[in-house]
């Protein structure tokens, strides 16, 4: 009988989204097949420290966040590239630790979605689930991801990059261009954290000294009314798009708040309520920008529809795990249950790392004619 495939559930992270990772990866060791996969439980710290935790120790009361102290555990780990053998090495009481064959990684935010994780696994030759690490910048960051999108001809929200260290942006000037109210977000952020809705100038400053907390680029971006639907692409060279589903905030924007405090923040609606024309055009720029970005394995697209116009948000190139997120519940709805899903995207990172370690590293001469 063959083994187990050891699979490395990495979370947590030096992210104002730690604890949205912590609810994630709880749901993602529970959907694993046992009889197929054997779960290694990989802990960041807010410090940055990795850790080998048992899941006694950190994750059954993942639900509430305040319980967690991965700090607490003195078992630290590393990571070193191209040891086969010995891809994990443990310090102090840590023992021995067999070989990693891929790595689900589910982090939020920087350090973790965006492309530094990615690239560290990519250095150490573990295969892991997800965009590479182009990609993962790119989704990461809503400047570039924007930037992308637009040139390729797909419909984003009007936007102004600010940066902190810069003077403060006349809010007239602003409404003049964008309208108000007025979306205020760090850059480089996600499930919200940061982001503000602003109608006059002193609410603009205090946004902005908010979101300058989290990152050092900001989004100032038009308001646009209409209703919020998401769509989960899943794939690698040939992505397949779910069923849309709808986000109805019950407070005044899809707030941090409404996605993971308050158990009735928002009705999550799957599939919406479309027609039929209307999904497939969401499921092709779904699709379409997922390719732009260069995604693999997994994103979650999220638009705006204002009549029949939709416009791109964001893509989440590691959206939420957790039991009332979209990404799984689109694909649920789909037909693809959550340990299926799992299941696929596990394989998605073994294909690709087959695949890229075909690639020569050495130069060649061509063949002649």
């Amino acid at each position: 009988m063959s083994r187990k495939v050891r699979v490395g559930i990495l979370f947590g992270g030096k992210s104002a989204e730690h604890e949205v990772s912590l609810q994630s990866a709880k749901n993602v060791l529970d959907a694993l097949d046992r009889s197929k996969y054997e779960a290694v439980l990989i802990g960041i710290d807010k410090r940055g420290k990795w850790h080998l935790n048992q899941a006694s120790q950190f994750l059954l009361d993942a639900h509430d966040p305040r319980r967690i102290r991965l700090d607490s555990e003195p078992n630290t780990v590393t990571l070193v590239p191209w040891q086969n053998e010995r891809q994990l090495v443990g310090f102090g009481e840590t023992p021995a630790l067999q070989p990693l064959d891929v790595v689900f990684p589910v982090l939020h935010g920087p350090l973790g979605e965006d492309g530094t994780v990615q690239g560290l696994l990519k250095l150490a030759g573990i295969p892991f689930v997800g965009s590479g690490v182009l990609a993962s910048a790119a989704g990461m960051d809503k400047d570039v991801s924007k930037r992308l999108l637009r040139d390729a001809g797909l419909p984003i929200a009007r936007f102004q990059v600010w940066h902190c260290w810069q003077p403060a942006p006349d809010f007239e000037r602003l409404t003049d261009w964008l309208g108000s109210p007025l979306f205020v977000k760090p850059a480089n952020l996600g499930s919200s954290v940061g982001v503000h809705r602003v109608g006059s100038p002193r609410e603009l400053r205090n946004a902005l000294k908010d979101a300058c907390s989290y990152d050092q680029k900001i989004i100032i971006e038009e308001s646009v009314s209409g209703r919020e639907i998401e769509c989960s692409v899943l794939g690698n060279r040939e992505p397949e798009a779910s069923v849309p589903g709808e986000v109805v905030p019950r407070h005044d924007f899809y707030s941090y708040e409404a996605k993971y405090i308050d158990d009735n923040g928002a009705d999550l609606i799957v599939p919406a309520d479309l027609p039929d024309e209307l999904t497939r055009r969401v499921q092709e720029l779904a699709i379409r920008s997922f390719q732009v970005l260069g995604c693999e394995g997994m994103a979650r697209v999220d638009f705006f529809l204002s009549g029949e116009h939709l416009v791109i948000n964001e893509l989440n190139t590691i959206p939420g795990f957790t039991k009332i997120s979209m990404y799984p519940r689109l694909w649920e709805a789909s037909g693809v249950p959550y340990s299926e899903l799992v299941d696929r995207l596990i394989e998605l990172a073994l294909e690709r790392h087959r695949r890229e370690e075909k690639l020569e590293s050495s130069y060649r001469p061509s063949p002649g004619p």
